[in-house]
């Protein structure tokens, strides 16, 4: 552990008041202890708040109340400026973003192919017709190169959820991305056991609400480590900077639709290399959510562009591909990749607060995300861009989780690496019903059933989640005895949803 920051160094920043001395070393020192800063990173941002108190008072971060004092003084005709030995500790300004090309995707009408690239389906007897037209419609674009459809597909946008697509090196298809771009699952195990939470139900269910935001527009005031907005991607483009801040304000939040956090107990039936524990039960938390109002502006903006740049059938417009050699094509990269980091982010901040809550650090965590797309090569060598949307990455003994529903388990998974599924599994259970039909052939008294049968303790929610909308999750699983091996099984006990709001759609 480091030694605790003390006055001498504070002073190396600059002439800081007498006054706030006592103030700098507690704001300091509570960041070094409180929330693990190196001395080098909080030294850092107290430069660059003496550097520009006016932007660090008047927004929400770890030394606002101290910059207020600053700026205070500042307009007092006090001033506070940072020393020449303080600017030493200043971030190194990364270059300005630099797109490769220089030219934009002008507008190109495209026909399909006449027959469709011939592509694997897992699981078939459980996918709606809807779903696998899609899928035809997707094989049959003249820059696809291969496909497969995993079981817990069901109809979306564009290419259906469950759906994933191997295209030329140079496309990407936002539509096929998916709208919650860089959805994700991330799982903490602790090193606490099932009694805990027979015993302790009281204290899990209230740091789930206390530490967890929800729904349209969430935002959460304290954030636990907000470095991912240091990234010089933020800088990339006008679309990336204009959402900034919505962006900070939404860390560590969680949408509507089929985001959840929730407790419950992991039986580990197989100790692998990466997911490194015994044979046995533990306590455990999961959460599904992803890159929040940033993830959906970036998808709808790009998007809308793709189909006024590409010019599809009918049938096929949501379809619509930007280019990857155009500027275009690399600000979606750009921002998709940033929206994976960011939503990366947004786990963390949920399960360290909530870890802190329950003052226990955990043994393991593993993530991964899906409705993204990666640069990968087919097995003869060619380059391609797989897009997974609702599939999740099942490389060779890559780790995943897929999860079931409020009522099912979910299972932590071991990737076999299945060339006919590129590399690829299911990212949950699928829905049997869209939200509609849910809303319309569910009772509550039937919802409220099924969770008590369960034993669930229920957050929020709504009929449009209930369990009886989504297929049997060991169906689903024993439909990719190939494409996955299972290394554990998640019951979830306690489970947090947003309210129930029936005006978002969403295409999970």
């Amino acid at each position: 552990m480091e030694t605790p920051i003390s006055i001498e160094e504070i002073l190396t920043l600059g002439p800081i008041p007498e006054s706030l001395h006592n103030t700098f070393l507690r704001v300091a020192n509570g960041l070094a202890q409180r929330a693990d800063y190196p001395k080098q990173k909080v030294m850092g941002l107290l430069a660059q708040m003496l550097q520009n108190p006016k932007k660090f008072a008047f927004s929400k971060n770890k030394v606002t109340n101290l910059a207020q004092a600053i700026y205070a003084l500042n307009k007092q005709g006090i001033a506070v400026p940072l020393s020449e030995s303080g600017a030493t500790y200043l971030p190194t300004e990364p270059a300005p973003y630099v797109l490769n090309a220089s030219t934009n995707q002008k507008e190109q009408a495209f026909d399909l192919r006449t027959e469709a690239l011939s592509y694997a389906v897992f699981g078939r007897e459980q996918i709606e017709e809807g779903a696998l037209k899609q899928m035809e419609t997707a094989a049959s674009l003249p820059i696809s190169v291969a496909g497969a459809l995993m079981p817990d597909a069901h109809q979306g946008y564009g290419l259906p959820i469950g759906g994933v697509l191997a295209t030329s090196p140079d496309t990407v298809i936002p539509f096929a991305v998916g709208v919650d771009i860089a959805c994700r699952m991330c799982l903490s195990v602790f090193d606490l056991p099932p009694t805990f939470l027979k015993r302790e139900p009281h204290i899990l269910k209230k740091s789930l609400v206390e530490q967890t935001k929800f729904g349209i527009g969430g935002e959460t005031r304290e954030k636990f480590d907000e470095s991912v907005m240091d990234l010089p991607e933020w800088r990339a483009t006008k679309v990336i900077r204009d959402l900034k801040d919505k962006a900070y304000r939404q860390l560590g939040s969680s949408g509507t639709g089929n985001h959840f956090v929730e407790w419950g107990i992991i039986e580990v039936y197989e100790q692998d290399d990466q997911f490194n524990l015994p044979p046995g039960e533990y306590l455990a938390l999961l959460s599904h959510s992803g890159s929040r109002g940033f993830g959906g502006s970036v998808a709808n903006y790009y998007s809308k562009l793709a189909m006024q740049r590409t010019r599809l059938p009918k049938q096929a417009a949501h379809l619509a591909w930007l280019d990857l050699n155009t500027e275009e094509g690399q600000e979606y990269w750009i921002a998709m990749n940033l929206a994976g980091e960011y939503a990366s982010a947004n786990h963390h901040e949920i399960h360290n607060k909530l870890a802190k809550a329950l003052r226990e650090k955990p043994l393991a965590m593993i993530e991964n995300h899906h409705n993204f797309a990666w640069k990968e090569q087919m097995p003869d060598g060619r380059a391609v861009i797989v897009h997974r949307k609702g599939a999740t990455p099942a490389g060779p003994d890559v780790l995943g989780i897929i999860p079931g529903s409020m009522t099912q388990p979910g299972f932590v998974v071991r990737g076999r690496g299945n060339a006919d599924s590129l590399n690829s599994a299911s990212h949950g259970a699928g829905r049997l019903m869209s939200r509609t039909q849910a809303y319309n052939t569910l009772t509550r008294s039937e919802w409220n059933k099924a969770i008590q049968e369960a034993g669930i303790q229920l957050i929020g929610g709504d009929l449009d989640e209930a369990p009886m909308v989504y297929k049997n999750i060991e169906t689903v699983i024993g439909a990719q005895r190939d494409l996955v091996s299972v290394l554990a099984k998640f019951t979830p006990k306690i489970v947090r949803m947003a309210d129930a709001n029936r005006k978002e759609g969403r295409e999970d």
